[in-house]
Formats: C-alpha cells, structure tokens, sequence
C-alpha cells in the first residue's frame, strides 16, 4: 500500500539525558512545520579495495549514519506572554537557551556550555523515525511582504524506523503569523537611526559535526559564528555612513521589533555588530545596500538575542 507524504508529523522534546529517548507526544510536543525535507539515512560508504580477476563493482560497508530533517516556522510567539512557544524545544538544540518570565516576556540567547539536545519522533504515515541526541543550526528571516521564518536543519544519531500507530498531533501551540509590514514591524534601527528594511537574516552559524568513535557517538556543536544581513534603502551619508563605518569598524547596535500585539511581539536584538564591506543594489529604480554584519559578543554568549513579548 502507497505511503503519503503528506501524512507525516514531527514531535520533539527536550532530552534529560543526551540522546536517551524523551517520548514525546503528540499532545504535548506537535510541531507544525512547513517546507520538510527528511534524509532518514545519511553517512559514509567506505568501498573495500579488493583485487579480483574480474571487472566489476567492489563491495563496501555503511558506517557513522545519522538523519537530517530541514523545516521552517513562522517567527511568532505562543500568543500568551511568558508561556514558550511550542517550536521552543527545536531552537533549545541549537545551542539557544531560553527563560520565560511568566506572564511577561521569553527570551532566547546563544549558549557555549550545558547544550542541550532533543529527541524527534518524524512519522511518515505510519513508519516512525526516532532521532536522537538532535542538535542543529537555525536562520532567522524577516522580508517585506513575507512571513517571518525560523528555518532548522537538524541532525540526530540514527536509529532504524519501524511501523507504529500513527500519533495525533495537537497544533494548538501555533498562532497565525504577521507578514514584515510598516504596520507589522514597527522598528528598525542601525547604531539607533530608523532605516527601511528590505529583508534582515539571522544564521546562527552552528558548527554541527557528527562525532562518531568507538564507545561513543554523538552529534555536536562544536562552534559557532553568526552572520547577520540586512538590506536597506540607501540613506544620506551623514544618517548612516557604511563605507567610514567599516573602515573605522565601529561596532553598531542594531535592533528589529515585529508584531504589536502582547503575546505576538518577537524583539530580535544585536549589541555590537561589526559591519562588514558594504555594495549597492538597485530595487525597483531605487538604490539599497546589501550590508553585512558580524554579531559580537561583549560579556560573552550576549551578541544576540531573542524577546517574544
């Protein structure tokens, strides 16, 4: 019998112990994904060197195998200040740490110590992939007349499928997003003067290695280095001047508010970036810069973060 791609749902939550299956379920733990991509058999073919009389092909082995699922979620919050939203657990595994201050604020920051890993059921309607120890990267966009998206790329140790029922995912935990407006997005701001935003990018620049020895396997974060970019309307030299800026490489506070409901408020903030070489572009007649930025961090684990209001 035909197995539908569209019948599959993701579960996850957050491990207690690094890759030891935290069962999560659908009534707790749904995430509702867009644009999925599943690789449930990843790794490495060592092909053996054996000598024959004979052409043909040379038998080999599989070895280090782990899974990689890639989705994207709306950048919004629960809808309830203070209460984390359900795609919480998928950004906690990119070495993301995350506080709720009940009924006020949840914030979300970069960690270097104690990360923290999931487990993900993927169910393809009916056969059930269990990754565990899944830890991953995440790219953050805002653009003009778009969603504003959170998009991973996770990877997990690997495990054999099998046939299981299939869950029932409860989806409750997701609010309709906003798309990047005037009216949406309110503020804007480079080294604190309003600019036009065109399209701003977060990558989080998680080094993920699949670490594979004898007596252990795991997958790590073995480093990280973040990228941001914002394209903007050009302005006068002496609002905002790129080119002195990156010469001087004087560092800028840079800050994006989307949404102006409680509940639905995402503040995405940078204390120091340092701007990297700035270029034009042309958009509908009008000149933009592409600028690029380098987050800092100051006191440490503090060159971004993340306040869903």
């Amino acid at each position: 019998m035909a197995k539908f791609w569209k019948s599959k749902t993701i579960l996850a939550k957050i491990e207690a112990v690094y890759a030891t299956d935290s069962n999560p379920t659908g009534a707790a733990n749904a995430i509702l994904a867009e644009d999925v991509t599943y690789t449930p058999m990843e790794g490495d073919w060592i092909e053996r060197n054996t000598d024959t009389r004979y052409f043909g092909a040379k038998p080999g082995l599989g070895a280090n195998f782990r899974s990689v699922l890639t989705l994207s979620i709306p950048l919004v919050g629960s809808g309830v200040p203070g209460t984390a939203p359900a795609w919480g657990p998928l950004l906690r595994a990119c070495n993301v740490a995350q506080v709720a201050t009940p009924g006020v604020k949840v914030e979300y920051t970069p960690v270097t110590d104690n990360a923290e890993s999931a487990t993900l059921y993927f169910d393809v309607d009916g056969t059930k992939h269990i990754m565990l120890g899944t830890r991953g990267n995440a790219v953050i966009k805002v653009t003009a007349g778009g969603i504003p998206m959170l998009t991973f790329t996770l990877t997990s140790l690997f495990t054999v499928p099998a046939e299981a029922a299939k869950p029932t995912p409860d989806y409750s935990g997701f609010i309709a997003p906003q798309v990047g407006s005037k009216a949406n997005t309110p503020t804007f701001t480079i080294g604190g003067a309003a600019m036009v935003l065109r399209e701003l990018e977060l990558d989080l620049g998680r080094d993920v290695q699949p670490r594979m020895l004898i007596g252990q396997e795991q997958i790590l974060i073995v480093d990280a280095k973040e990228t941001l970019k914002a394209q903007i309307e050009a302005v006068a030299l002496n609002v905002y001047n790129p080119f002195a800026i990156a010469i001087a490489g004087t560092l800028q506070a840079i800050a994006l508010v989307h949404g102006t409901v409680a509940g639905r408020i995402t503040a995405i903030d940078f204390g120091q970036a340092q701007q990297k070489l700035p270029t034009y572009q042309e958009q509908q007649g009008i000149l933009e810069w592409p600028l690029e930025f380098s987050p800092l961090p100051a006191a440490g684990n503090d060159q971004w973060k993340i306040t869903l209001n």
